[in-house]
Parts: structure tokens; C-alpha cells; sequence
């Protein structure tokens, strides 16, 4: 990276980083929902963005796991390893113990593995989220098989949080 590059993590609202994603990301429409926004840019420009927001799939929403459910940046180096980083220092300081994301097969996975996330499953591709109870638009990401990536605190087995008090 140059020296007079100055890349820096910046807080961002949901409707930025909607309004990012839908500009810009490839393959995604942006998220319905979230519990936080990252926003990264060279020289005071915007030039990436990660949404977090409560798991997707149903058994891995325990209360104490987060997922980014988008990343989008402008290819600027580091910013997408950046993002990630930045998104687990958030998910940990809000008290969460793990932080999920997925990437598609082909995709090389080297920003995650640079924030310290870990490859743990591969998922068949799907045949998408349309079914007769509930009516969805196709998004064109279906049959694609993906990998889930994780980091969790040393600690996240060990807490154990009673909310029948």
C-alpha cells in the first residue's frame, strides 16, 4: 500500500451501508436487517462496508453468535480483511463469543483467514429459499455450494447466560 494511503475503519448507518452494497456488490441485494455497520475508507472516501446481524440459519442463532451477512468493498487491498477484523473487535466487545460468515466455492477466502476466521463446514449447494409456504424471489446465488468460516473467544463454551431470572 502506498504511504500516502490512509486506510481506516469508520462508523457507518444501516441505510450507508445498504446504499454501498446495493451500488456495488456483486452478487447480493442488501441485508433486511442488522446489528451493525462497519465502513472502511481510503483518504476519507468510503470504500467498503460489512453488515452483522443475528445468524441466518436457525441453529446457529444461540444468542452469543453474530454473522456478517455482507462485506462489499472496492477491491482497495486490505479493506475487506480490515472490515472483518474490525466486525469480531465489535461482536466481542458487544459480548458475543463467535462470528460466522460464508464465502461460495471458488471464492479464495484470503480476507478471512487474514482477520483469523477458520474454514469448519462445507454446505451442498441449495436449491434455493422458494417453497409453497413461503413464496421467495429467486437471487440468482442458488446451487452454488459455500464453506461457513468461524472465529470464536477462547470462552464462548464456558458462558452460559440464565435468562429465567
Amino acid at each position: 500500500m502506498d504511504k500516502g494511503m490512509n486506510l481506516a475503519i469508520v462508523p457507518i448507518t444501516f441505510r450507508q451501508a445498504c446504499g454501498f452494497i446495493a451500488d456495488h456488490h456483486r452478487h447480493h441485494q442488501p441485508p433486511r436487517g442488522m446489528k451493525y455497520a462497519i465502513g472502511v475508507a481510503l483518504d476519507h472516501v468510503l470504500v467498503g462496508v460489512a453488515t452483522v446481524g443475528r445468524p441466518v440459519a436457525r441453529h446457529l442463532d444461540d444468542g452469543r453468535t453474530v454473522e456478517v451477512t455482507r462485506t462489499c468493498t472496492l477491491g482497495v487491498p486490505n479493506a475487506n480483511s480490515m472490515l472483518y477484523g474490525a466486525a469480531w473487535r465489535a461482536a466481542r466487545a458487544l459480548g458475543y463469543g463467535r462470528m460466522v460468515t460464508y464465502t461460495q466455492q471458488g471464492e479464495s477466502g484470503a480476507s478471512l483467514r487474514a482477520a483469523g476466521l477458520c474454514p469448519v463446514a462445507d454446505l451442498p449447494a441449495r436449491s434455493g429459499w422458494d417453497s409453497p409456504a413461503r413464496r421467495r424471489q429467486v437471487r440468482g446465488t442458488d446451487w452454488i455450494p459455500r464453506i461457513r468460516w468461524e472465529i470464536r473467544s477462547s470462552t464462548v463454551d464456558d458462558l452460559h447466560i440464565d435468562t429465567a431470572a
